[in-house]
């Protein structure tokens, strides 16, 4: 990992601290993602439950939604299974309420800005800071015009993320910098989230070069399918998300506890991959 110094957390900011324990473990922070309501309701919680005793740092909890234009078919599909069960913006809150409760693993919620409109945003900022959400992900929100989003989440203690890509120019970089307040997402690629088996021979230029210009932790996700390219992320970047390589276990067939079983196995095999 490069040796950009970095902000010293604020008090009670979770979402600094975790990225300060991690680097003082020699690891890069593992962010893991599964969809609420995939395949049902009762088993995205005992997921999720599962992805933080495996050890994931932080934990992404998707909202489902008609359109995941930034998502892939193993994500569009686990979002078409949990609207089919009826799961929205209110039971991603349950799924966050209920890891809440039972462990002290970072939460984020991700999702697109349409439901959180229809649910209403002061409220749902407001709603996730009491179900113990710390960062919201709202990909399709440009930063830009993210003042509203910003203020609201503030209010609420709730940290915000924004994404760049390969792609993204200078302006854009620093309008994510700026708008950002818990860390950047770096997208490894141009398209849509799934799971890869290698990622872009430009990408740890192009992360190192965020890095050196962000004040805030930089993530990679998008593509990670598992730990060997894990490994390979985290020499590079303050932390890697993988998702796709989690939900598509997760659909599988079999029983619940088989199910969570093999989430689990999965994601404690990124975690040995990531101490080095």
């Amino acid at each position: 990992m490069s040796p950009r110094a970095a902000a010293t957390p604020q008090p009670g900011d979770r979402i600094a601290s975790m990225f300060e324990a991690a680097r003082a473990r020699g690891e890069a922070a593992l962010i893991t993602y599964l969809m609420a309501g995939d395949p049902d309701l009762a088993t995205s919680k005992a997921a999720a439950m599962a992805l933080a005793e495996a050890g994931s740092d932080l934990i992404e909890i998707g909202m489902p939604f008609s359109d995941p234009i930034a998502d892939g078919p193993t994500i569009q599909r686990a979002a078409e299974r949990a609207l089919r069960a009826g799961v929205g913006v209110p039971q991603a809150l349950a799924v966050a309420a209920h890891v809440r409760a039972r462990s002290d693993a970072r939460l984020a919620l991700m999702g697109y800005v349409n439901p959180v409109l229809a649910y209403g945003l002061e409220r749902f900022f407001q709603d996730a800071a009491a179900a113990g959400v710390d960062a919201v992900i709202l990909p399709d929100v440009p930063p830009e015009e993210a003042g509203e989003v910003n203020r609201l989440a503030a209010a609420a203690g709730v940290k915000t993320v924004f994404l760049l890509a390969p792609t993204s120019t200078p302006a854009r970089r620093e309008a994510a910098a700026g708008a950002t307040t818990g860390f950047l997402y770096f997208v490894t690629v141009t398209g849509v989230t799934g799971a890869r088996k290698a990622l872009p021979a430009e990408l740890a230029a192009q992360v190192s070069a965020v890095r050196e210009e962000s004040r805030l932790p930089v993530v990679v996700g998008f593509g990670v399918s598992g730990p060997d390219l894990a490994r390979e992320m985290a020499r590079i970047a303050d932390g890697v998300v993988v998702g796709s390589a989690i939900v598509s276990r997760l659909a599988e067939e079999g029983s619940r506890a088989a199910r969570v079983e093999r989430v689990k196995r999965f994601v404690r095999s990124l975690k040995r991959a990531m101490r080095r």
